[in-house]
């Protein structure tokens, strides 16, 4: 079987982790649409396993949670009959440490109670120490993180209140609610006031927008398949953890974790698919 030049390889991960579409890295990179999609599905796969591996154990101080909504195929609205089960309204969950800005975990899927159990189950045996954790008002992270953290945790949740954006109807129309006030509830523990936020989490969806085509709103970039949609995920993730330095920070997040002393590159991430671990000691 033919296999690209991992230049080649390392050219159209990319473009794809700069926010371009299948179809655009198809055209700029000069392959066909199959090979890009081969590509994504393999390099995400390897990416998923990576993250499993090596992010564990994972120091931290302040958790931030959070899900950000996307959709496969089509909006829950306009879902074909006998498609339920593969299109539709998909949120991801993501846990940040607010410090390294590092991702612990992430989960696809629903946006109900048992979903949220599995993703705190996940956050939970990726971090080594107790923790302060701060998640918005949605009521499946009550339950959740009470079953999978007892008294373990000092919990906090904050619950934004918005009111109707101001301005023109075009300009309502296409601007996101206000934030009028905030409400600051503890669950469980001593969490410090001072640092009960989700400010770093949210701007991480910001993040996620810009660097994947599929995130992008008001327009016609979407994910056809929830398969492709977590591999584009993982990719996104691990590129963010372990190769994109944080403006801030002057490191990458794995790095100023304390879970790699390197950058990663590109081409460390296209090496996954052949089993070729990177080496991130020096």
């Amino acid at each position: 079987m033919n296999k690209l030049p991992i230049a080649k390889r390392v050219q159209i991960i990319n473009l794809l982790v700069e926010g371009s579409s299948l179809r655009a890295a198809s055209r700029i990179a000069d392959v066909s649409i199959n090979t890009v999609t081969k590509l994504l599905v393999d390099v995400g796969r390897a990416c998923d396993l990576f993250h499993c591996q090596t992010v564990k154990n994972v120091e931290c101080q302040r958790v931030q949670a959070d899900e950000i909504w996307s959709f496969v195929y089509s909006k829950q609205k306009n879902v074909p009959e006998g498609m339920e089960d593969e299109a539709g309204d998909v949120w991801t969950w993501t846990a940040l440490d607010a410090d390294s800005k590092l991702i612990v975990s992430w989960l696809v899927g629903a946006r109900d109670n048992d979903t949220a159990i599995d993703f705190m189950q996940d956050v939970a045996c990726r971090i080594k120490n107790r923790v302060q954790l701060t998640t918005d008002g949605h009521k499946p992270y009550f339950e959740a993180v009470t079953e999978t953290f007892g008294s373990q945790i000092d919990f906090a949740m904050l619950q934004k209140i918005y009111g109707t954006p101001s301005g023109s109807n075009n300009e309502k129309r296409y601007s996101p609610a206000e934030c009028i006030g905030c409400k600051r509830q503890v669950i469980s523990g001593n969490p410090d006031p001072n640092h009960i936020s989700t400010s770093f989490v949210e701007r991480q969806n910001l993040t996620m927008r810009m660097h994947m085509r599929r995130f992008t709103r008001l327009t016609n970039a979407f994910s056809k398949k929830i398969e492709n949609h977590c591999h584009a995920i993982a990719l996104h993730f691990v590129y963010y953890n372990f190769v994109k330095q944080h403006k801030t920070l002057k490191v990458t997040p794995a790095m100023a974790a304390g879970l790699s002393k390197r950058f990663l590159t590109l081409e460390d991430i296209v090496n996954l698919t052949d089993g070729i671990q990177p080496k991130l000691s020096n």
